[in-house]
């Protein structure tokens, strides 16, 4: 009985830990967004002007990677789902707090996107955590998540194929090693999620990249 009450106590302080790592982590890039997108590019340093830093993190794949990423190294799906919930939580507060105290302006219809976004970040982490699993549904998810990451990275069409960002071909290239499976498993997902990718591509009349 003792040590199920010290091994729940650890699990706790573990959770602690890192709710407010994320917490933080969330804080921190909230305001470092916000600041390089009312800074001039001219005015940062050569090689943030040379990477484009700024549109970097004004675009989706960051945020969707780094959210992927939470759930896909967490314990369990319902800390993926708290852990996430937390950091776009703290990012997007501090962003918008950011905007309306020091740049003196407070974008609502992007401010309700993203708040929407972080309500069901939950509910996405947890079936991101499943793609660690086994079977057709985590083979499904893999793909889901690869072919979102694709068009994220990637625009093309008929006659043409551009990476958008090199920064986001990266992270491209670091999800698909997440993802890694066994040989035949892997190209199931990955001939899926381009299928997927395709589909998707014709039927959103946006993206967010």
């Amino acid at each position: 009985m003792e040590k199920i009450r010290k091994s729940t106590k650890i699990k706790k302080i573990e959770i602690l830990k890192f709710s407010l790592f994320f917490v933080v982590f969330g804080v921190v890039m909230g305001v470092i967004s916000k600041f390089l997108d009312t800074t001039a590019i001219n005015e940062l340093p050569p090689i943030l002007e040379i990477l484009d830093i700024g549109n970097f993190l004004s675009r989706m794949a960051i945020w969707i990677f780094i959210a992927q990423s939470i759930a896909l190294f967490t314990k369990s799906p319902y800390r993926a789902g708290l852990y996430v919930l937390l950091f776009f939580s703290a990012m997007v507060i501090s962003y918008y707090l950011y905007s309306y105290y020091v740049a003196g302006f407070f974008p609502y219809h992007y401010a309700m996107i993203w708040a929407t976004l972080t309500l069901i970040s939950p509910f996405l982490a947890f079936v991101v955590w499943l793609a660690k699993g086994q079977g057709k549904i985590a083979i499904i998810i893999s793909a889901l998540i690869f072919s979102a990451m694709f068009n994220l990275t990637f625009s093309y069409g008929i006659f043409y194929f551009d990476v958008n960002n090199v920064l986001e071909l990266i992270l491209f290239i670091i999800t698909v090693l997440f993802l890694k499976r066994e040989k035949k498993e892997m190209i199931y997902v990955i001939v899926l999620g381009i299928i997927m990718a395709v589909i998707l591509n014709q039927i959103l009349p946006f993206h967010f990249g």
